[in-house]
């Protein structure tokens, strides 16, 4: 009787377990709530692969069920009933090859044409030119440049609604990745080279941005806000920054660099007046300024809620 008790408590634990699994992904869904055009398109490319293969599934498990019950073992069944034998069978090697080619069709055409289109400007706004701002990451933080404006952030960055911001993504040191998971899709930025990504926000607030290429001990810190305004709201924004912000020279550009963790910062001037690090010449400029700090075990210093070493 304890046997019996034992095992049955054992199995009474799977569907709590499941339960558990279910309510654990209760939290809204970020991608599925977008909240600019680049976004709504990845949305509904999305839902469309997900209804898509829930069909398939849906299909596969009918087939199976019909295959198990008619072909179950049962009173008066003998050998006639079922030859297992399908070898030079035309029609199925015709049917599990044309399938599988429909669903793969179905799936990339779709998929494709997105990516063709989420590389240019989104339409919504195509009346008005986009806001070019310079991405580039190092270890472990962002640097956002607006050569238009003639300022720089770091670690945020505010953008104004209903325009396309154009991204240009590279790094100064190893692989990175930027995500604004409401308002698009990630590209990775690397040294050396420049990346182009294109988002829009057509709603007013402040999203969570990070790097979602894991590169190291600040990876899960290296993360940054951005916030969405009117256009007035971010000129105002842009005009408070050039007049009280200091200017970024070259000695203080080097010194953020260093591998570690750096707190919100803004100024009127930018890097590229003194390096890209997106083009083959600008590839080096940290490792040059830095190597000793890469030929040690690398700890992080400063920053958001991290003590110093």
């Amino acid at each position: 009787m304890k046997e019996i008790y034992a095992r049955v408590k054992r199995w009474a634990v799977l569907p709590a377990f499941a339960l558990l699994l279910l309510t654990g992904g209760c939290a809204e869904l970020t991608v599925l709530d977008p909240k600019g055009p680049v976004g709504e398109s990845q949305k509904e490319l999305i839902m469309f692969s997900i209804i898509l293969m829930l069909f398939i599934v849906a299909v596969v498990f009918v087939a199976f069920t019909y295959m198990i019950v008619k072909y179950r073992d049962r009173p008066g069944r003998d050998e006639k009933d079922y030859d297992p034998n399908h070898h030079g069978n035309t029609t199925l090697e015709i049917v599990w090859t044309v399938i599988p080619l429909i669903i793969v069709t179905a799936l990339s055409i779709p998929t494709v044409q997105t990516i063709f289109e989420l590389e240019e400007a989104p339409e919504a706004s195509s009346d008005k030119e986009p806001l070019v701002v310079y991405a580039t990451s190092a270890d472990w933080k962002w640097f956002f440049s607006y050569p238009e404006q003639g300022i720089e952030t770091v670690n945020y960055l505010h953008i104004p609604t209903d325009r396309a911001v154009e991204f240009r993504l590279s790094s100064a040191d190893s692989m990175a990745s930027l995500w604004i998971p409401a308002l698009g899709g990630q590209k990775y930025n690397m040294a050396g080279m420049e990346n182009t990504l294109y988002l829009q926000a057509d709603e007013e607030g402040t999203y969570q941005g990070r790097n979602s290429n894991y590169n190291g001990s600040g990876f899960a810190a290296q993360t940054f806000e951005v916030h969405a305004e009117g256009e007035e709201e971010f000129r105002d924004w842009v005009a408070e920054v050039q007049s009280e912000a200091p200017e970024l020279t070259q000695e203080t550009y080097d010194e953020l660099l260093v591998p570690g963790l750096l707190e919100e910062m803004e100024f009127s001037s930018t890097h590229l007046e003194y390096v890209d690090h997106g083009t083959n010449e600008g590839r080096d400029y940290l490792i040059e300024r830095h190597k000793d700090a890469f030929e040690e075990p690398l700890h992080l210093k400063g920053g958001r809620g991290v003590e110093d070493e």
